[in-house]
């Protein structure tokens, strides 16, 4: 178990007395207690948590609403959502309207609902295969996604960054592990504006996403843009300037890496040639060998019938 796991506590308007959020941060944990339920969602949105405790002592409809926007959510599916319920309503709790991962009796036994948030993230680990860096869903669920999008009107869209190992070995990998997390919400945030689909991540700097075939140059477009408008935050105004920074090869001469972009592959679904899934991620190689010849970001969609 990790110690600075992040948790976000939805309390009561009252807020409780903050023993709760104290015992908490006494294990180490990161944590962050909202008392105004509309806030919820957008504080988890800009900053996904790893646990959330939901305060269930007098629930509603928006709280309710919470907890299934969570669940219906591909990204944020994952998280645990653990209730914290009156003992005496427990028994008769309607564990089909609340779709919750586990729950604890208030009053509170701290050492139970630690064991509870422990337990929960084993279990999973064990259960899906999300990345743990970008939280997006890893190879099994991509495999299933795409074989699911055979046959149908669907484009699965593949995307690699441009020149991220030479990121990654002048600037460290922490910066390069934000810059992965950062691909991650753009690309996801992306496809949830296009009302449908699916965003994985392969490992590394590849990335997968679903979208309806129509939509998927114009969620490209976007992903392309916000990329590029936040990673120019990243070089100097003199490296933004020339288009590159200067590294060192293995050999240790110098040279000049262009700024990153990113590759998107564009495989239809639909097209008589697709019929398994090893033969879009075939397709899809090709493809990205044409876009990555480009210097800046772009993406290329397989035309051929």
């Amino acid at each position: 178990m990790r110690a600075n796991l992040r948790i976000i506590v939805v309390a009561g308007p009252r807020g409780g007395d903050g023993s709760l959020e104290l015992r908490l941060q006494s294990k180490g944990y990161q944590v962050v207690t909202l008392t105004a339920p509309a806030s919820v969602m957008g504080f988890i949105y800009s900053d996904p948590p790893d646990v959330v405790l939901m305060d269930l002592a007098a629930p509603d409809g928006t709280i309710l609403g919470i907890i299934r926007s969570l669940k219906d959510d591909f990204f944020f599916s994952t998280i645990p959502v653990i209730g914290m319920l009156p003992e005496l309503g427990a028994e008769g709790f309607d564990w089909e309207e609340y779709p919750l991962d586990d729950f604890v009796t208030i009053p509170l036994n701290y050492r139970d609902l630690f064991n509870r948030i422990t337990l929960s993230l084993r279990r999973l680990r064990r259960v899906f295969d999300n990345n743990p860096l970008t939280r997006l869903p890893g190879n099994t669920s991509i495999q299933r996604a795409i074989e699911h999008a055979v046959g149908k009107p669907m484009a699965v869209c593949y995307v690699d960054i441009n020149h991220f190992k030479q990121y990654n070995d002048v600037y460290g990998f922490a910066h390069g592990d934000e810059v992965l997390r950062m691909l991650g919400r753009i690309m996801a945030n992306s496809v949830k504006e296009s009302g449908e689909g699916f965003a994985g991540h392969i490992g590394g700097d590849d990335f997968v996403f679903i979208v309806p075939a129509e939509q998927a140059e114009a969620v490209a477009e976007r992903i392309i843009a916000n990329f590029t408008a936040i990673v120019s935050e990243l070089f100097s105004e003199e490296e933004k300037v020339k288009g590159f920074y200067v590294a060192h090869d293995r050999k240790g001469n110098e040279e000049q890496v262009p700024l990153m972009g990113i590759a998107i592959s564009i495989v239809p679904m639909n097209s008589p040639k697709i019929g398994h899934y090893a033969k879009v991620a075939e397709v899809a190689a090709e493809l990205k060998r044409l876009a990555k010849k480009s210097q800046k970001s772009c993406y290329v969609v397989d035309r051929r019938h």
